[in-house]
């Protein structure tokens, strides 16, 4: 293990760090203090190529190895969630209504921990860009940097990220070569009737029962549409009608979520999602528009650069902590559109037994930050060795 010993020297710093930026979360693309606190960390490391303000708050280093080479990309991602936090913890959130309750605080503070490293050692040619992104969440701040041309402007070649698993034993891996995470897409569908008294329902247009019909029927198309050993689900997740018990609503409105990984299954989802809105419309006699929002791409990762990321993280774990075949999940990611733009891999890095991501009561493990900054460093030295 030739980096963990020298990254676990400051391990004390990096949980200094990712205890400061778990206290202070912040939101989207409003991760402007966050980027703050990384910058003031890189500019004590030594690192002096610094770009600030990509995808609002978005922040790129560069960081130069001995002799000329390619460039990879490590992200982290920044952002918290819109949530209350409920730990107890003497670092707990100070800012109401955020929390990092996806660990992102401790994303960050791997990658600030490889930066360090990095640029005391520079053992490797080329460079190293460093992404520390906003917007994950939701947002979808990859898919802007994206646009904004970070791929191209630093010339990165191939590119990886870590996200923590709660469950996962601390210290271990997991990754799979292709579909890792799902394609998220989001539908809403609104109805509109006509209003009346509840005690006399033949004299409406009722909404509510034409809403309730087609998220039942909504369910057929995963059990009769798909074929059953395929990867897809489609799940209502609100309903919102009506304000009185004897009141018969105007409107209702359904919302819910599609993951899929094969871009003909997306299109057939959306075909009959469509038939089936028209067909519940004209049964019930009401209106119904369906506005289908397409969100993250499905994340794939490249196989031969998902071998390479596994046997760096077998050489920093150990060959039996590292799982190379893990089933595809059905979770999104916006890391997915750095990976449709370039090769890479996107890993697992387990939390141990921790409350589950998104969850009031999840806490980032802190012994894990020297387990993911040694996995990145050694990224980065053995793809670009430097030849003696």
């Amino acid at each position: 293990m030739p980096v963990l010993n020298r990254i676990a020297a400051f391990a004390d710093d990096m949980k200094a760090w990712r205890r400061h930026l778990h206290a202070h979360p912040e939101i989207g693309f409003d991760c402007h203090q966050t980027a703050a606190f990384v910058v003031e960390r890189l500019k004590e490391f030594g690192i002096t190529e610094i770009h600030e303000g990509i995808a609002t708050s978005g922040v790129v280093a560069i960081i130069d190895g001995q002799g000329d080479g390619p460039t990879i990309g490590l992200r982290a991602d920044m952002d918290a969630l819109p949530m209350t936090e409920e730990t107890g913890l003497d670092h707990a959130s100070t800012i109401d209504g955020a929390m990092h309750a996806c660990g992102h605080d401790g994303h960050t503070t791997m990658l600030l921990g490889t930066a360090k490293y990095l640029v005391e050692t520079r053992n490797f040619v080329g460079r190293v860009a460093l992404i520390f992104q906003p917007a994950e969440e939701n947002y979808g701040g990859a898919g802007v940097m994206v646009d904004e041309g970070v791929l191209d402007r630093f010339d990165i070649g191939q590119i990886y990220a870590l996200h923590n698993a709660p469950d996962l034993p601390v210290g271990y891996f997991s990754t799979t070569p292709g579909a890792i995470m799902a394609a998220v897409d989001t539908i809403h569908i609104h109805f509109e009737g006509v209003g009346g008294h509840g005690a006399y329902p033949h004299e409406t247009i009722d909404p509510v029962v034409a809403a309730v019909s087609t998220a039942q029927a909504i369910q057929t198309i995963v059990s009769r549409n798909h074929d059953t050993r395929g990867l897809l689900v489609i799940s209502v997740t609100q309903i919102h009608t009506g304000s009185a018990d004897n009141i018969v609503p105007q409107t209702a409105y359904l919302n819910g979520t599609v993951r899929t990984f094969d871009k003909d299954v997306q299109a057939m989802v959306k075909r009959r999602l469509q038939e089936i809105v028209d067909g519940q419309a004209a049964s019930f006699g009401v209106k119904a528009v369906l506005d289908y929002e397409v969100g993250y791409p499905a994340t794939f990762n490249a196989a031969a650069e998902t071998e390479f990321a596994a046997n760096v993280a077998r050489e920093v774990s150990g060959p039996d902590a590292v799982i190379a075949d893990q089933p595809a999940e059905m979770g999104a990611e916006d890391f997915a559109f750095f990976l449709e733009k370039r090769s890479g891999s996107y890993l697992f890095v387990g939390n141990g037994d921790s409350a589950g991501l998104h969850n009031t009561a999840y806490d980032f493990n802190d012994e894990v930050s020297v387990t993911g900054a040694s996995f990145f460093a050694r990224l980065v030295e053995t793809a670009q060795p430097i030849t003696r």
